[in-house]
This record gives C-alpha cells, sequence and structure tokens, in this order.
C-alpha cells in the first residue's frame, strides 16, 4: 500500500450543539488524488475545515505526516506542509497577483523543486498576462486560480481543495483540472471536495461518498462510476 501523508479516522465535528460528522475515516497517499463527494450539507467542506482545524474536532484522529495534528491551530498545520483552498477565494484583493504570490512563499521541502511564480504562470497562463493586476479586478474564476497558485507557493505535502470547480466557467474549469493533476505529477497529494462527476472523474484516482456525515461508499472512481447505489448519494449522479 502506498505510504499515506493523511489519515482520518473516527473523526467527529460540528458547530455549536448541531454535530455533523459521525466517524469519517479517510486516508490519503502522497501524489494520489481523492475526491470527497456528496450533496450540499453531507459535510464535505466540515470535513475539510476540521482536518485543517478550522473547526476543532470533537474526536477522532487525523494524522499528517506521520504527526497526529487534531486540535493544532490551523497557522500550524499549515506551516507543516498542508495547504488548504477555500470555496471563498480568500486572497489579498488590495495586492497584485505577483505580490498575493510572494506573500504565499515558503521554502521547498526535501527534494522536490520549489515551486515559483514562473513555473505557476506555466500552469496558470492567465496569470502570467495579469501579474501586475489587482485582484479585485480579477474575475472569480481568476481568483480561484490565484488562491490555489498561492498555496502552491507554501510548497506543501497536499492540498485540501474545498469546490474547486463550483460555479466557474468551462474554460476554468479545465485550467483547475491541469493544475490538480500538475501537483499530482509532483507528488503532491490532493484531497477536494466535489459535487461534479466528470471533474472527479478527469482528476481523481479514488472517491469517497459522505452522506449526513458518515462515509458511504469509499472506492476507485471507476467503481464509484459502477455502483449506482453510491451515484444515488451524489448529485451528479
Amino acid at each position: 500500500m502506498d505510504e499515506a501523508v493523511l489519515e482520518v479516522a473516527g473523526l467527529t465535528a460540528g458547530y455549536g450543539p448541531a454535530e455533523v460528522l459521525f466517524g469519517v475515516d479517510l486516508r490519503l497517499a502522497r501524489g494520489e488524488v481523492v475526491a470527497l463527494m456528496g450533496r450540499n450539507g453531507a459535510g464535505k467542506s466540515t470535513t475539510l475545515k476540521a482536518v485543517m482545524g478550522l473547526l476543532p474536532p470533537r474526536g477522532g484522529s487525523v494524522r499528517f505526516a506521520g504527526r497526529e495534528i487534531a486540535g493544532w491551530p490551523p497557522f500550524r498545520i499549515a506551516r507543516a506542509g498542508l495547504g488548504y483552498v477555500p470555496e471563498d477565494r480568500r486572497i489579498f484583493t488590495d495586492l497584485t497577483v505577483a505580490e498575493n504570490l510572494a506573500v504565499g512563499r515558503r521554502a521547498a521541502r526535501g527534494n522536490r523543486a520549489a515551486w515559483t511564480a514562473e513555473r505557476l504562470y506555466g500552469v496558470f497562463p492567465n496569470l502570467a498576462e495579469m501579474r501586475g493586476r489587482q485582484a479585485s479586478a480579477m474575475s472569480g474564476g481568476e481568483q480561484q486560480m490565484l488562491t490555489i497558485a498561492r498555496t502552491l507557493m507554501g510548497n506543501p505535502e497536499a492540498v485540501l481543495l474545498d469546490e474547486p470547480s463550483e460555479g466557474l466557467a468551462p474554460v476554468i474549469v479545465e485550467l483547475m483540472a491541469d493544475a490538480v493533476l500538475a501537483m499530482k505529477a509532483e507528488g503532491i497529494a490532493v484531497l477536494l471536495s466535489e459535487q461534479s462527476f466528470d471533474f472527479a472523474a478527469a482528476v481523481a484516482d479514488r472517491a469517497y461518498v459522505i452522506e449526513r456525515g458518515v462515509i458511504r461508499f469509499a472506492g476507485t472512481m471507476a467503481a464509484f462510476e459502477a455502483d449506482a447505489a453510491a451515484r444515488e448519494m451524489d448529485p451528479a449522479g
């Protein structure tokens, strides 16, 4: 079995008195892309937030790169090498594209080639054309590309992507898929929450389906596509 970079076991989390996750288990290997599928409100984003420490877990284990990180603050988890790209595109709107990328720069880990602005401009040609543009003057899709690029400037071991294709034009969705595949080619593990089967099928090796805070399916994308019951739990099924 490939070496796991992220292992989640029995994860529980919620908001106030409301429990949202009920014993979530999942695993992410180095260089693997895994899709967490499910309908709105199923617990996808909550899972990513709990793993990242943005929502403190109420129970269970979250191990990243061999270390237990449940209960760590988000900044410490990020420094350990786990990147997070939220759905709401948290960028510095008063900075240019190039300045946003510079803010995210961290040294590379191990022998992996460092992500630089020039390398990222190759993955996202649109960003190269607007490197001097203020982020507030970019479209939503362009801002999402910038968010991913800035995360990669931190040279993470793994990345959590929350709804990367949601509400984007088809041409931008294709660039998002290219970015995910570029991360995979670099050995970066990617866990993405997603509703679009087409997007997940284009990039993911495996899938989990979450329904009402419980993992109902775990398997390859081919197995997911062939499983009618699992596809019914997915909005695109």
